[in-house]
């Protein structure tokens, strides 16, 4: 029995390999064919894959191991940007939640402002770009204010559905048991909400990215997105394409940690399955 125990996990480690490997494997293909096809056109615009990987060394990890290998040219244009990105994907989330319950719980507030959040998120942050220069600067107060909006309001529209859309019987029964209102807003409402507010989070993350960089694209003296443009200038294309991999290489991470947090957080909702209820 002990042995099929230790077995267990090996085999478990083994299929996720497995499952990894067949995942990546066109990814690979594509990288191989883009080398190939790059060497053969010689075009200035699109390097060899060979070329942006040693870029991507010699630019953003080429430190000594006592900076855990990341270069000056990474604490001076990445280290910003996530900066800006923390401070605006904060603000949105706690706005963002905290308006969603308040007008999810008050109905009269949810009925005025409902028409004019759906306006609000109908708009296109980046045409506010010239207002925000105009009243910010070109400061890093700019930045977050666009990273901040963009991302308000697909939590703040999530968490204002995940009040709106608790079980009924939930509400009634926990009336009936008279809870307080801080036992309610902690047993009942924030967790029967959760599911949609974390959904309104992790969709945000992409925006807060994409905003990021658009935002310092045209005002920044610093971030990646100002690298990006000055590496365009200088015809420096290896060195942008390896900006672009580590944006690619940060959101994978920010939606792989925020999928582990979202996975520990919300244990229970994913053990609660339909065909279960429905069985009883």
């Amino acid at each position: 029995m002990s042995g099929q125990g230790l077995g267990r996990p090996v085999v478990t480690s083994a299929l996720a390999v497995g499952r990894g490997v067949r995942s990546l494997w066109l990814l690979a293909l594509l990288l191989v064919v883009w080398e190939v096809a790059a060497r053969m056109v010689g075009s200035l615009f699109v390097p060899p894959v060979s070329q942006i990987f040693g870029a991507f060394v010699d630019t953003w990890l080429s430190a000594s191991p006592s900076s855990l290998f990341l270069s000056s040219q990474f604490r001076a244009d990445v280290l910003p940007s996530l900066v800006r990105l923390g401070l605006g994907y904060g603000a949105a989330t706690v706005l963002g939640v905290g308006l969603g319950i308040l007008i999810g719980v008050w109905r009269p507030a949810g009925a005025f402002f409902n028409p004019l959040i759906r306006l609000g998120m109908s708009v296109p942050v980046t045409a506010l770009l010239p207002i925000a220069i105009v009243l910010f600067g070109i400061t890093s107060g700019m930045n977050v204010f666009l990273i901040a909006l963009g991302c308000l309001w697909p939590i703040l529209i999530n968490t204002y559905d995940g009040v709106r859309g608790i079980d009924r019987t939930v509400v009634t029964a926990a009336r009936s048991l008279r809870l307080t209102r801080r036992r309610y807003f902690l047993r009942v409402l924030l967790p029967g909400a959760s599911p949609a507010i974390f959904a309104g989070m992790r969709i945000s993350i992409g925006i807060a990215l994409v905003l990021m960089v658009i935002s310092e694209l045209y005002a920044a003296t610093a971030g990646l997105g100002f690298y990006i443009v000055s590496q365009q200038r200088l015809f420096q294309f290896p060195q942008l394409w390896s900006a672009i991999v580590l944006l690619a290489l940060l959101g994978i991470l920010f939606n792989a940690v925020f999928a582990l947090v979202e996975r520990v957080l919300l244990r229970w909702h994913r053990n609660v399955r339909p065909d279960s209820a429905e069985s009883h």
